[in-house]
């Protein structure tokens, strides 16, 4: 048995997909001859929540734990909704207030690479007793926060171990950056960390073919792409809606506001019979209250269902009963080399997927492989409207269905096993 020491922020009961990669990754490492060993925050600030996930950790996990001082407490006293939208990176939103600019400022200038920086130096103290006590020589980092990589590498120059970066989502090519208001002085800061971080690793895994590429640029260190994915362990048997229904999973933000959407669906319930009547629209999950004005706008507001926040659990049972499932990103084309980790669950769920974002996206591939969807850009509303209503015709006649193929790739497990095989390797 190989054991692993895993640095981490989010773990139960964090809710959100970060949450997800590597706790389904710890639920199957021991089928593989791993020992996860964890180390997190022991008072984090998190902006999600689900209890329901603490079910998932096995009882015989090992965890390690220190406090962790965050800005974010002191910053909610000024405006508690803006915190949680800062550290969950909700930074897009248009208009902003003074204070909002100020905080973001503050965030992009003096904590670099993020606000959980001020663990780092107190970890690396902590964990090298850590290490020579389990007798452990493999860590693994996962970020964002990207803070955390910094650990890793802390540790790897004090104890000559080997060292995993995971990289959920880029670093300074990700979509928020340019957001932050950052100097100059602090867009070279991030670059040179992010160039330490990348050449200084063992092995680097990305979720995504497009960080991957990004990456390479940088370093000439291993890459390896071990996508987000699904997993089976609750079986959900649960009856179709009636409704000829479109649910969107997860965070709605405004700069995600698919405004050509809402004008096919608006063509289409004055153009097609009874479609006006069948459409339900369902969000499930935090949306931007602009977006929900403006399904008025399109005379959609009568056909539309704020479920807000729900469980994981609860979820995966809207995922299994809609018509059709959403995936929606903005046309930013930094987005384009992001692959959200609820696509994996939306292939499990085995419904048509309507995606819709940036060109060049990830995704598109991904959807055409599996023949679960299809991705559509900005200038592509004539396709996105006949697609939508030859959905509802099959939906007519009872026949709305996909087969989708290689999907057991990214289960949960199979993933698992693929990401073993690199840390034995180290």
């Amino acid at each position: 048995m190989k054991k692993v020491l895993l640095i981490l922020y989010y773990w139960p009961p964090a809710g959100g997909p970060g949450v997800q990669r590597w706790l389904k990754f710890v639920k199957y490492f021991k089928e593989f001859d791993i020992e996860p060993i964890l180390y997190i925050p022991s008072n984090p600030h998190y902006p999600l929540r689900d209890a329901s996930l603490i079910n998932e950790v096995p009882a015989d996990l090992k965890i390690y734990s220190q406090p962790i001082n965050e800005p974010y407490r002191w910053a909610s006293k000024l405006s508690k909704k803006k915190t949680n939208d800062l550290s969950s990176g909700v930074v897009g939103a248009k208009n902003k207030s003074l204070l909002s600019k100020l905080m973001l400022f503050i965030r992009g200038n003096f904590f670099i690479p993020d606000a959980r920086k001020s663990w780092v130096k107190p970890s690396i103290s902590y964990l090298k007793k850590v290490l020579e006590k389990e007798g452990i020589d493999t860590v693994i980092t996962t970020g964002p926060p990207h803070s955390l990589h910094l650990i890793g590498m802390g540790l790897q120059k004090a104890s000559k171990i080997k060292w995993l970066a995971d990289f959920r989502d880029p670093w300074t090519s990700i979509h928020y950056q340019d957001k932050l208001y950052m100097s100059e002085w602090a867009n070279r800061k991030h670059k040179r960390l992010e160039s330490k971080v990348l050449n200084a690793a063992n092995v680097i895994c990305v979720t995504s073919p497009s960080t991957k590429s990004s990456f390479q640029r940088i370093t000439s260190k291993p890459i390896l792409l071990i996508t987000n994915g699904f997993d089976t362990e609750v079986e959900t048997s649960v009856a179709l809606d009636s409704h000829f229904s479109l649910t969107h999973i997860g965070s709605l933000l405004s700069q995600r506001n698919p405004k050509m959407l809402w004008s096919v669906l608006k063509d289409l319930c004055e153009e097609e019979s009874g479609f006006k009547e069948d459409l339900k629209l369902i969000f499930v999950g935090k949306t931007d209250p602009q977006i929900i004005e403006q399904l008025s706008d399109f005379n959609l507001e009568a056909n539309f269902e704020n479920v807000g926040y729900v469980s994981h659990q609860e979820a995966i049972k809207y995922q299994k009963k809609t018509q059709i499932l959403l995936l929606i990103e903005s046309f930013d084309s930094n987005v384009a080399q992001i692959i959200p980790g609820k696509l994996f669950e939306y292939l499990s769920a085995n419904r048509p997927i309507i995606a819709i974002g940036p060109e060049s996206w990830d995704v598109d591939q991904l959807l055409a492989d599996s023949n679960a969807g299809t991705a559509y850009a900005l200038d592509d509303t004539n396709s996105l409207k006949n697609d939508i209503l030859t959905y509802y015709r099959l939906y007519k006649r009872g026949d709305l269905h996909i087969d989708s193929s290689g999907i057991e790739a990214y289960h949960r497990r199979a993933l698992t096993e693929k990401m073993s095989k690199i840390l034995w390797e180290l």
